[in-house]
């Protein structure tokens, strides 16, 4: 392919996730999904290598791309196929994010009239409840167990035939979350036609060729990009507020070495795991190594599996970063992969100081919150990240009440929460001034404050509550964050009872300032 026939490739496949993302936005039921847009969709080949992936949850899509092969090799694959998932173990992050996988055959046969495989489609959702007894489904939990309903790799269609498996997917929340898993399987039917008719257009040996001159030309710019670097060993720690389970002050630990054409990122020396639930599979970490050096990368680099060849991972079995079976995982997923690219933007700075940006926030600000009526079982989950502060850069400000790094949803729009939960959001503002002080400011946090209509079950976890948001180059560091209930401090990370007229605000940190004044 010439570099024009190139780009027109990369376009048409990623044109297919990003299509994938809309019907899975407009079909979902709930506002977790279709108001946060708390979801992934991603195109892979029939290796499991990745060949396209819209622009949606980096934790998402990064820890697929570093497990998908295995998840799909030596599995007897037929069409109409619908795979299930969230085990973190097994190639999940956490247990509400629930991956279901397709695999996508050659429309109408192969000249043999042998179906031939040339690829799969995959979307993560996130699901605000997957059975815990926790409403919400992101308990401070000491044990996976604890965190809801555990789903290995598990045929949900087979040839487009429900299957029968012990797997409650339409009766955790009835027709709200039966409806979600059918709006992600519809996401991946259009896939599967999209794909279909791609190779059908361009014949299955021109497409399996655009995608080996795709990843090789993404191999290409990130050999560019390392080529930039100061080759060297650099280190960086930073450290965990607490794992809500009485462990303060968890260290996490890089070595980094960039070598000429490579780079390998030594996370061993990072804290064993812990009781409560900042720790994370390994996947999550090379999500958290992959989305900061794809940071670097130009704009127009395809998202492929050749961006990520040159970049290793070291881990220790056991440890918070590629932890055991039955490690307690939810905040792992979302707090402590955010804290990773804290971590390795720390280590990059000093290889590339007019790069790297000081921290952000440093948190997800994960707030779970629900009612379990004792009597009916009926019950009502809620589930939302909040935005924060960015670090400033070598040459701007860090932008205000964003999401960043590791997540990209929204806020649950005020008017969607309050029409469907009994909640009343009585605030909602900039934190004015809570960004590091610097040549360049970090940008401002947000506070949001909520009303609670009637008795609820309360879950937090957030970080940067103890450690601020490191500023750099003589830049000051951002205001750490604050939970409050009805004015008094809450943990970071913390399950509380509250009743009607309670009221719940969210202060989320800023970022880090850039130089000096």
């Amino acid at each position: 392919m010439n570099p024009v026939e190139l780009k027109l490739f990369s376009s048409r496949v990623g044109a297919i996730c990003d299509e994938m993302g809309l019907v899975l936005r407009r079909s979902a039921f709930s506002p977790n999904i279709k108001d946060r847009l708390d979801f992934s969709c991603a195109l892979f080949g029939s290796d499991g290598e990745l060949v396209a992936q819209a622009a949606h949850i980096p934790v998402h899509l990064g820890s697929m791309a570093f497990v998908m092969g295995d998840l799909v090799r030596q599995r007897d694959w037929q069409p109409g196929d619908m795979l299930v998932l969230n085990d973190p173990f097994l190639g999940g992050t956490h247990l509400p994010d629930v991956t279901l996988i397709a695999p996508v055959f050659e429309a109408g046969g192969s000249e043999h009239g042998v179906d031939a495989l040339i690829g799969f489609v995959a979307n993560r959702a996130h699901h605000a409840n997957i059975g815990c007894d926790t409403p919400g489904s992101m308990p401070v939990s000491s044990t996976l167990a604890e965190e809801g309903v555990i789903i290995a790799p598990t045929l949900l269609l087979r040839g487009e035939q429900l299957q029968r498996t012990e797997i409650p997917l339409a009766d955790l929340q009835g027709e709200q979350l039966s409806g979600d898993f059918a709006a992600q399987a519809g996401a991946n039917r259009v896939g599967v036609k999209r794909l279909q008719a791609l190779v059908a257009n361009m014949g299955v040996a021109n497409y399996q060729s655009g995608i080996l001159e795709l990843n090789a030309y993404a191999d290409r710019i990130t050999l560019a990009v390392i080529a930039q670097l100061q080759p060297g060993e650099y280190h960086f720690e930073d450290y965990l507020d607490d794992d809500g389970c009485g462990s303060e002050g968890i260290k996490l630990a890089l070595c980094l070495r960039l070598r000429a054409d490579s780079v390998e990122l030594d996370l061993r020396a990072c804290a064993s795991q812990v009781q409560g639930n900042v720790n994370c599979p390994e996947s999550v970490a090379a999500a958290a190594a992959y989305y900061c050096f794809r940071c670097l990368m130009p704009e127009e680099a395809p998202a492929c599996s050749g961006l990520f060849r040159r970049i290793k991972l070291k881990t220790r079995p056991g440890s918070i970063v590629n932890a055991r079976r039955p490690a307690a995982v939810a905040g792992g997923n979302v707090e402590t992969s955010t804290r990773l690219v804290d971590l390795v933007f720390g280590a990059l700075a000093r290889a590339a100081p007019m790069q790297i940006p000081a921290a952000s926030q440093g948190t997800m600000n994960n707030i779970a919150m629900g009612c379990i009526d004792a009597g009916s079982g009926e019950r009502w989950d809620y589930y939302e990240t909040l935005a924060g502060g960015m670090g400033a850069g070598p040459r701007k400000n860090g932008l205000s009440a964003v999401h960043s790094h590791m997540t990209n949803t929204l806020n649950t729009p005020v008017e969607s929460l309050e029409m469907h939960y009994p909640l009343r959001v009585r605030s909602y503002a900039i934190r004015q001034h809570s960004g590091g002080d610097g040549e360049h400011r970090g940008g401002d946090g947000l506070s949001r404050e909520y009303e609670f209509l009637g008795p609820t079950r309360l879950s937090l976890i957030s970080e940067r509550r103890r450690y601020a948001p490191w500023g750099l180059g003589g830049g000051k560091p951002g205001e750490k964050g604050m939970n409050l209930l009805n004015g008094n401090v809450l943990p970071g990370k913390c399950t509380v009872d509250v009743e009607a007229g309670d009221r719940l605000t969210i202060s989320t940190p800023g970022g880090g300032g850039w130089g000096r004044n």
